[in-house]
């Protein structure tokens, strides 16, 4: 072992209080393990735009609770440069159902505590956007929340909010890192929750707390269409997380009586027991809440991410039949296809003063479409919620006050409660929809379909691909830029968007500026709607693409016939896209 990383280690060990974490480091010494010491030390985790996350282990490149009190300091020390009066506003924080997460935000407690800010901390797991809610609620500097969200057991995070409720965006990422890495390099002071009790610097947020955010959403004037809440049949999950009493009580309180919980999963669990990756987008991560849903003929099968934050929705199918199997008998909805039908309705029933909507670079371009239609606006942003809230805000006026954003990865919310996505609310919204839907004798397909019709059958999809042999060589982005193509799949180019120098280029040369923070990003906008994204990842072998093709559905053709179509050209459009991507 040589003496740089000996006297890294040493230095941690100086510093680390938790017994757990130094055994393992110390077994390592003993057992001679370089390679893996040399990789726990090789940096610590990097706190970006959404925190922190990672493995829960011991070291610095991984979640444990010296790296948490370390955080927990560059937190405190940034806040109280930027925010004069932090300290009093306070933090909040809350945590959800992991097997460290409480005792992470209680270290977090100790830390900001100790430096002189007063802490609201949740008495009891929170789902995110209740810190997020907090946030504003209590006029706080900040909100942070302990959770690793729909990542595997093994990971935990911790995310940060700024005084506006909304996620940190530059350069609050960056300057509370470099406070971090001040904070590490000497012994972090905490305090105790019963001496911070006594200084009146920790108040413990009870049922009062929760309460207050199920009054807010009873409040909320985009969840107040009760119509025939009564018709509706929903089966519902937590996936084992934090969302199933607030989620269960908001859908009584909004007159839904036909819900049914999956009781396997309805309990916070960090072992996530019953689903081996506790994300609804992973394949079969649905299928508990399907059978629930198909038991009761219901409906809709919903479901929260273990922190809330995200919603997704499989539909009954058309034509399902008691004895089909309940995969076979629901339906997935995209986030796309959720995020369209949301918009739509929204813009249906707001007023003329509330027509600001949000989605991201690589969403489906529909609701832009659906919006402009409607005499509304959609702005889009970069990939990320914490952009659609800080650009809604911004943009929004007393004229233009914000209506609703997504994000295709089930990120939803709808008015301005809370500036983060919110899968309870959306929870909420979505059984509504239906109900209005329902009362009129239609269901979520017809309204879809009808929106199809109006505007194309809208088809999206995402692709990584691993490219060999691209050591010491350009990177992709570095290619396409300097060898642009002339067409893609056999469709002209239309303009093609470089999000790093925030230009857009025309076929004929025309130029106009993007309002979008630099990027590594080429959109690529093709005949007959089609759309290309590719986001490089630099000297790395890979490249994201996100494509989106549009077949027209005129009256005489069929759901199937439209999808197979568009099916048929977005396989066209990736194998030879792909194809043409430089080796």
């Amino acid at each position: 072992m040589d003496a740089h990383l000996q006297a890294k280690i040493q230095h941690w060990l100086s510093l680390d209080g938790d017994a757990p974490s130094r055994k393992a480091i110390e077994a390592l010494i003993e057992s001679g393990n370089s390679a893996e010491l040399a990789s726990r030390f090789s940096g610590r985790l990097t706190f970006g735009t959404a925190g922190i996350r990672g493995v829960v282990g011991a070291g610095p490149m991984a979640m444990n609770p010296l790296v948490i009190q370390q955080t927990s300091k560059g937190v405190a020390d940034y806040l109280k440069a930027q925010i004069k009066d932090s300290p009093m506003r306070g933090v909040v924080i809350g945590y959800d159902g992991r097997h460290d997460s409480k005792r992470f935000a209680h270290d977090a407690a100790s830390v900001l505590t100790a430096a002189g800010i007063k802490v609201y901390l949740t008495a009891r797991v929170a789902p995110t956007p209740l810190v997020a809610f907090g946030v504003l609620h209590l006029g706080a500097a900040a909100g942070i929340v302990v959770t690793a969200s729909h990542n595997p057991p093994q990971y935990n995070g911790y995310k940060v909010y700024w005084s506006n409720g909304a996620q940190i965006i530059p350069p609050h990422d960056s300057g509370i890192a470099a406070c971090i890495e001040a904070a590490a390099q000497q012994k972090v002071e905490m305090l105790t929750h019963e001496a911070a009790k006594a200084e009146n610097r920790l108040v413990m947020l009870g049922d009062e707390f929760y309460s207050a955010y199920r009054d807010s959403i009873r409040q909320a004037e985009l969840l107040q269409n009760h119509t025939a809440p009564q018709k509706v049949s929903l089966a519902y999950t937590a996936m084992h997380g934090v969302g199933a009493e607030m989620a269960e009580t908001l859908l009584k309180d909004a007159g839904f009586t036909q819900v049914y919980s999956v009781a396997a999963q309805r309990e916070p669990d960090g072992s996530f027991p019953t689903v081996n990756f506790p994300n609804p987008e992973e394949a079969g991560a649905m299928d508990l809440v399907m059978l629930e849903a198909h038991k009761h003929n219901a409906m809709l099968a919903c479901a929260n991410d273990p922190d809330a934050d995200r919603f997704a929705v499989a539909v009954r199918k058309p034509g399902a039949t008691a004895d089909m199997a309940a995969v076979d008998a629901y339906q997935m909805l995209t986030g796309d296809q959720v995020g369209v039908l949301f918009g739509h309705y929204l813009l249906s029933h707001a007023g003329k003063d509330q027509r600001l909507t949000c989605c991201t670079i690589v969403s489906s371009s529909l609701l832009s479409k659906i919006a402009s239609s409607m005499k509304g606006v959609c702005e889009t942003t970069l990939t990320g919620f914490k952009w659609l809230t800080n650009v809604g805000m911004q943009k929004q006026t007393p004229q233009n006050r914000f209506l609703f954003a997504y994000e295709e990865a089930l990120g939803y919310t709808l008015g301005s409660m809370v500036w983060d996505k919110d899968g309870l609310s959306a929870l909420l919204g979505f059984a509504q929809l239906t109900a209005e839907l329902t009362e009129k004798g239609q269901s979520v397909w017809d309204r879809l379909e009808a929106i199809y019709r109006q505007y194309g059958f809208y088809l999206n999809q995402q692709v990584s691909i691993a490219l060999s042999g691209r050591e010491n060589r350009p990177s992709i982005g570095q290619l396409l830029r300097e060898r642009p193509p002339k067409e893609i799949g056999g469709r002209n180019i239309v303009s093609v968007d470089d999000i790093s120098t925030g230009l857009r280029t025309f076929a004929d040369g025309r130029t106009e500026t993007l309002d979008l923070p630099a990027s590594d990003v080429l959109i690529y906008r093709l005949q007959g709607d089609a759309r290309v994204i590719v986001r490089p990842s630099g000297t790395e072998p890979k490249v994201k693409c996100y494509y989106e093709v549009v077949q027209p559905f005129s009256d005489g053709m069929s759901w199937e016939e439209a999808q197979n179509r568009a099916n048929e050209a977005m396989a066209q459009l990736i194998e030879q896209h792909q194809a043409s991507l430089p080796q």
